[in-house]
């Protein structure tokens, strides 16, 4: 029994080290320089404040009193009300889509999988300059507005719109494959009993498949949601700079406004929104299985 306590102890330090260097100590670093100040020339200096996060909410006046400001509140409102849109119109979508691959034929499914996630096999760069192309000027979405009659219309780029469809458009794979496996375990005899009680396809919709599908779509907003509120590359593409989300907010900070510690306190928010949604998420994951 020593021994085998021996070897699992020892057989845990390298993941114990790899967390330690690759997690805990840059997060630490992180914390450190969200309380440090703002140097001269750009960077940090150590010392003991709370002047980052205090210019979450209130900068210096005329005579140097506090005067609140929304403007990082509305930043952070927008990148959650963005976050929570791209969850919500990724899980619509996904749910039929992954249904349909589950009830396809054996030889079929991997080919349709293989297409669900082929733009990972593609740069998430030149994934975002492909609709940069279809929402330009003369693109194919101007072309199919004007087709079906729509007004005169300047452009589609630049706008919340073209955020939303470029970020749906980059993370529905992660929200399909959670959905294909928990739809793919559903018993199909609990399907068959729904249509011989009469009931009709939404019945069968909202009382069995929403219910017994809920791990699968909860981990899927998880892991959409999670990268949709941190993306830095639609809004600076997509929304050309216009509308500013915490991922690009942040990029500034450590990038031309030079301003570490603020920036370091940006990041820290968001990474508290992240891991309150997880924990929540596991408190669910939790009670159910007691219940269970």
């Amino acid at each position: 029994m020593t021994v085998l306590r021996s070897f699992r102890f020892w057989g845990l330090v390298p993941a114990w080290a790899i967390m330690l260097f690759t997690l805990i100590i840059p997060v630490g670093i992180v914390i450190g320089v969200s309380f440090a100040e703002r140097g001269a020339y750009g960077g940090f200096e150590w010392s003991a404040n709370i002047d980052s996060y205090r210019e979450l909410l209130f900068s210096l006046g005329w005579t140097d009193e506090l005067e609140f400001t929304p403007k990082y509140l509305i930043i952070i409102g927008r990148t959650l009300a963005l976050g929570l849109a791209t969850t919500a119109i990724c899980m619509i979508l996904a749910l039929p889509v992954a249904y349909i691959i589950a009830q396809s034929p054996g030889r079929w499914k991997p080919l349709l999988i293989y297409l669900v996630t082929l733009p990972f096999w593609v740069s998430m760069i030149v994934r975002v300059y492909a609709w940069l192309i279809i929402l330009g000027n003369n693109g194919l979405a101007e072309k199919l507005w004007r087709f079906v009659g729509g007004g005169e219309i300047d452009t589609f780029l630049f706008t919340p719109g073209a955020m939303l469809a470029g970020m749906v458009y980059s993370y529905i794979p992660l929200m399909v494959l959670p959905v294909f496996a928990a739809i793919e375990k559903l018993d199909p005899a609990l399907l068959e009993a729904s249509h011989d009680l009469y009931g009709n396809r939404w019945v069968t919709l909202r009382k069995i498949i929403l219910p017994l599908t809920w791990p699968g779509l909860a981990a899927g907003a998880i892991l959409v949601f999670v990268p949709a509120i941190g993306t830095v590359l639609e809004p600076m593409l997509l929304g050309g700079g216009k509308l500013m989300m915490m991922g690009t907010l942040i990029q500034s900070q450590f990038g031309g406004a030079r301003n570490w510690p603020f920036g370091a306190a940006i990041a820290l928010v968001l990474m508290a929104i992240v891991v309150v949604l997880l924990m929540l998420n596991a408190r669910r994951a939790s009670r159910k299985e007691a219940l269970l």
